[in-house]
């Protein structure tokens, strides 16, 4: 009789998690909270909202607390901006923003990746526009020239500019975000959240800070959704925002391993696009076949970028160094260097 098969571990390398797990302060306030299961989280979100906003200068009314980035995006796609106009983001990005404005009814027009000035001309006849900043899949971020182009034109037609700052963590100071435009005026929200360098992604908590009067009506629609956030990750979220030293820590180890995962492809004769987030954008000649035989043959999870409208990469998460050297000798079997790449034009 043939024994049956040992199933076999994935490397997950497609999600952006973090490697570095959560803060060990935030994993006890989970339990501790988890004992009170029995009755319902606080709808109000308090306990997060005013710890987010004593840490980053703002009012607690220009904060929301939500079930993740991911319900922001929903409810900004519900709540903000001109709802009888369509709204607009890039092509070649995540596609959350698309699908909920099309869910929705409203309708999403993209303009091509890069092109800022033709994305802040469609301020103009958009209800409400969508950036990821930095960017996901690519990981590059915009510049001081770019960004405030973006919320000048925000400021012009009153057109609201989400961004999505879900990466900003790793990026280095310095980095264009919305904090540097509250109060200005313009109607601007950054969507932030718990799961990327926080290592909270099986909580699903996040936020957005901005505008106040943007963010009464984010709130005013998850009234429709009153317990969405859990009280195991309102906790967490409070003890993970007061433990700064296991998030520099963070910060500084996947910058380092970024860096070093980046000459572990060069030396093999790879190239990865600019990134300044937890994970790499890298070339292959068939993104979608690379995604598919790493998992088949290899048990190795990545994000095929095609699926962004990136075709022709793959987003592969900073993992620890065993989980790099596992990926990079799969990579060499499913996609050998010197097969031709795509040209820019077929990418597109």
């Amino acid at each position: 009789m043939t024994a049956p098969a040992v199933p076999r571990t994935l490397l997950r390398l497609h999600l952006s998690e973090s490697p570095y797990g959560p803060s060990p302060h935030a994993l006890r306030a989970a339990h501790e909270a988890v004992d009170a299961t029995g009755t319902y989280p606080d709808p109000t979100r308090t306990a997060p909202a005013h710890a987010i906003a004593d840490l980053l200068g703002v009012r607690p009314d220009q904060v929301a607390v939500a079930n993740g980035s991911d319900e922001l995006v929903l409810l900004s796609a519900l709540s903000l901006g001109d709802r009888r106009r369509p709204g607009v983001t890039t092509a070649g990005t995540f596609p959350g923003y698309r699908i909920c404005l099309e869910n929705v009814g409203r309708g999403c027009r993209e303009v091509p990746a890069g092109e800022v000035g033709a994305l802040a001309d469609a301020f103009a006849t958009a209800g409400i526009a969508y950036v990821c900043n930095p960017h996901n899949p690519t990981g590059g971020a915009l510049d001081r020239a770019s960004f405030d182009l973006l919320v000048e034109r925000a400021a012009a037609t009153g057109t609201p500019l989400v961004v999505d700052e879900a990466y900003l963590d790793f990026a280095p100071p310095g980095t264009p975000s919305v904090l540097d435009h509250i109060g200005g005026g313009a109607p601007v929200v950054a969507l932030r959240t718990f799961s990327k360098a926080h290592g909270l992604a099986g909580l699903r908590i996040g936020y957005a800070v901005g505008d106040a009067g943007l963010l009464a009506r984010l709130r005013d629609a998850q009234g429709t959704m009153p317990f969405s956030v859990n009280r195991a990750a309102q906790a967490a979220a409070v003890a993970a925002l007061a433990d700064r030293a296991h998030l520099e820590r963070v910060r500084e180890g996947n910058a380092a391993a970024r860096e070093r995962f980046r000459a572990e492809l060069a030396a093999r004769g790879r190239l990865a696009l600019p990134s300044v987030t937890n994970f790499l954008a890298v070339p292959v000649p068939d993104s979608a076949e690379a995604e598919r035989l790493l998992e088949r043959d290899h048990g190795i999870l990545v994000r095929d970028a095609g699926r962004f409208g990136l075709a022709g990469h793959l987003r592969i998460s900073v993992g620890e160094a065993s989980a790099r050297s596992r990926l990079l000798d799969a990579l060499d079997a499913v996609a050998p260097v010197g097969v031709p790449l795509p040209t820019p034009k077929e990418q597109r």
